[in-house]
Order: structure tokens, then sequence, then C-alpha cells
């Protein structure tokens, strides 16, 4: 494992590291246990998501990204690829530092919309299947099934002291945090949720996170249909010629005078 010293606020990664030992025994058994046991239900979504992105971009199906894990090792998250390829990513790592910087809610970047990415990514995200390739990084004892979400390096380089406690506990692939507000509540609201799952961590506290995952993806499935429905009726209406919605617009005038209040 290759640490590095870190020499801003607060101690360095290897301080942190050395707080803790490895991975509780009983997470590393629930983890395989379920993925096992649910292997029906997302292999078949794994495998769709594939022929999906293979089919509306060109380039790799999967996109790699180095994360802070465990103790504050370095390993590489996997997901599905949802931006064209070679796109910039400068953007997102600014806007994520003033989201760290202000108490406003952590709105994602491309909810407002955003060119760089493949048709479809916009549900992927919203609907959080984008993250189902983590469970081979699960498999791989990188990541829990519950814990904290994995920081990128330039956002840990900017925590302080109190916050660097956030990876005292296997980074997850889905928290305490994720089913609490997620993206409605703030920088800090996630620490404070992330680090009070630290401290309650357990068999049973898993458990709730995890049966409460269910429903919450299944709204945000939900939501994010709706959300792509509503952008096609909108894109659809636009893209009606001017002189079709002026006719549209006297038909429904001419209507409406012939069935005033005198009408039968």
């Amino acid at each position: 494992m290759v640490i590095t010293e870190h020499r801003s606020k607060g101690p360095s990664r290897l301080a942190v590291a050395e707080e803790l030992g490895g991975f509780p025994r009983w997470k590393r058994t629930l983890d395989i246990t379920l993925i096992v046991l649910t292997l029906p239900a997302w292999l078949p979504l794994v495998m769709f998501i594939t022929l999906w992105v293979k089919a509306v971009s060109r380039g790799p199906v999967f996109y790699r990204q180095q994360r802070i894990g465990f103790r504050g090792a370095y390993f590489f998250i996997f997901k599905f690829r949802t931006m064209q390829v070679n796109v910039e990513t400068r953007t997102h790592e600014d806007y994520f530092a003033s989201l760290m910087r202000s108490e406003v809610p952590m709105t994602k970047l491309d909810a407002a919309g955003d060119p760089r990415l493949i048709p479809g990514a916009r549900f992927l995200r919203a609907s959080g299947l984008d993250e189902l390739p983590q469970i081979f990084n699960v498999l791989q004892g990188d990541m829990s099934l519950v814990g904290p979400r994995p920081c990128l390096p330039c956002e840990f380089n900017r925590y302080e002291q109190w916050q660097q406690r956030r990876v005292n506990a296997p980074p997850g692939l889905t928290g305490y945090w994720q089913v609490n507000g997620k993206n409605k509540t703030t920088f800090n609201q996630m620490m404070f949720m992330d680090l009070f799952y630290i401290d309650k961590m357990s068999l049973r506290f898993d458990l709730r996170v995890i049966l409460k995952t269910v429903p919450v993806l299944v709204f945000e499935t939900i939501e994010a249909l709706k959300r792509y429905r509503s952008r096609q009726i909108s894109r659809s209406l636009g893209s009606i010629p001017p002189s079709i919605g002026a006719i549209s617009s006297r038909n429904g005038a001419h209507q409406s005078s012939r069935s005033g209040p005198h009408s039968k």
C-alpha cells in the first residue's frame, strides 16, 4: 500500500491510516453473501447497461478513477462511463471545491445540463446505476457495500483534521448519507452523517442501511424517469415548426369563439 504524506491542515494520510486495523470480518462476510445472493438481479442489469453504453458512445464501457479508500489507501474505482471520451474534468473538481466551502445542497453539476454527457447518462447518474460496477470493487476488497463514499485525492487534500476521520471506515457503495438526503444535504451535513456511521458501525446498522437503500433507489429511478420524459416532451414541443404552432393557435382561438356562451 502506497501512502504519501500530505503537508496541509491536519494530520498526514499516514497518520490517519494508522488509527485503525483492517476490515471487520462480519462486514466482509456480509458483503460477499449479499452480492452472491443478489447476482440474478444485478448481473443482467450490468450486462444491459454495458450494451447501452457501447451502443450510444464510442470508447470504453467502464471508467476508472483514483480514489482515497480505507485508512487513506489509494485504489481505482469502477463506474459506467457517462461522459464522452477525453473531456475535461476540471470543471467538476472546481464545482465540488465550491460546495465544500459553502453551505448549499450538493446538487450534481449535470442536474442543470452538461453537454459532456452521453445519451442516457443523466438517468444512470440520477438513479445511481452508473455505480453498479463498484460491486467488483467490493469483491476485490477495496470497498464495502455500506460506508462513506470514497473521495478524490484532490478532495481529501482539502479536508480539515476532523473531516479526515471519514476514511476510518471502508468506503461504501451505499451509506447512511446516501439514504438520508444525499444531494439535498450540504457538504458538512454529509460529513457529520459519515462520522456518525463510523461511530455506530455494526452488522445491524449495515443491514438497516441496505434495506433502506432499495426504496430510495426505486424513488430516485422513478424521479429520474419523470425528469427524462419531461425533457423529451419539452424538446418535442420545441421542435414544432412555427407555422404549425401558429395554425394550432388560430384553430384553438377559432374553436373557442364557436364554443362561447351562445353556442349549443
